[in-house]
């Protein structure tokens, strides 16, 4: 009987932006860069992070790849074009993820997993992490965490 199961636990998805990064295309973390992404890695190193996601950007592999390193997982890509595929493919892991994007796709993702992105992005903002906590019941909460620099 369905109602003799204990509830399923939350899963929990954490979205952050990449970190400072140098100039040029498909630019690599600037020092400052690397030092908050190991702060990001520092952060959520006992979150239960069992997949961790990035953009194909050099500055988003670099981002996720601290706490990767640190917790023996592959960072895997997502494609930003195909956010509500991601979205989806997200909600049915099973598992707590870290998801990292940019200025502008976060935003929509956090929304497609039924999040609230509060204020928008500016070039500037490097010091955000959302919780998205999702209930059994596809209940969402969002979270704004900080990361220091």
């Amino acid at each position: 009987m369905a109602d003799d199961q204990p509830p399923s636990a939350p899963v929990v998805i954490y979205l952050t932006r990449h970190a400072e990064k140098n100039s040029g295309p498909d630019p690599a973390l600037s020092e400052r860069g690397l030092l908050r992404a190991r702060n990001i890695a520092t952060m959520l190193r006992r979150a239960g992070i069992a997949h961790i996601y990035a953009t194909p950007f050099r500055r988003a592999h670099q981002t996720a790849e601290a706490l990767a390193l640190r917790m023996s997982l592959t960072v895997e890509s997502y494609d930003p074009g195909a956010q509500a595929a991601f979205a989806r493919h997200l909600l049915a892991l099973g598992g707590n993820a870290l998801v990292v994007g940019h200025t502008d796709t976060l935003p929509e993702l956090i929304s497609l997993l039924g999040g609230t992105p509060g204020m928008p992005f500016l070039e500037t903002d490097f010091d955000r992490v959302y919780q998205l906590v999702v209930a059994a019941d596809g209940l969402v909460t969002t979270t704004l965490l900080a990361s220091l620099p």
